[in-house]
């Protein structure tokens, strides 16, 4: 099975609604942030980490693609599966950082703090930093 569908909006746009109409159309399953499962941590730190692409592995058992970390790599997949089509979904800026604010980075924040993060598992994202610093912005 390969990707048909490929979302390239990041999260808090739409994507969990775009994930099961999707579905619903017979385009899935659709990997989305909540269907990341743990084997596939190791490989997007290979991704990220080594520029390797084992698209093949990630997407395994899988027809559309939404949301983060697929979305951050809309090209190497469109390049990779170019009979997919491409879906950007978008939202207003002011809304998506007030939904983005209160939803994903409290969330991490809340993670980093409380827990002890060795490494995040997509190290380009740098969010240990950027949630350190927070209250300067």
């Amino acid at each position: 099975m390969s990707l048909r569908v490929i979302g390239a909006g990041w999260g808090r746009t739409g994507t969990t609604s775009l994930r099961k109409a999707l579905e619903l159309l017979g385009l899935g399953p659709c990997y989305h942030w909540s269907s990341v499962r743990e084997k596939d941590v190791a490989l997007w730190r290979q991704v990220t980490l080594e520029e390797s692409f084992p698209w093949e592995q990630i997407f395994d058992g899988f027809s559309s693609a939404v949301d983060w970390p697929a979305s951050h790599y809309w090209r190497e997949l469109a390049t990779r599966y170019p009979e997919a089509k491409v879906i950007l979904t978008h939202r207003d800026p002011h809304d998506w950082f007030k939904s983005a604010n209160s939803m994903i980075y409290a969330m991490v924040s809340h993670d980093l703090e409380t827990f002890d993060v060795p490494d995040e598992p997509f190290p380009h994202v740098n969010a240990r930093a950027r949630f350190r610093d927070r209250n300067k912005l």
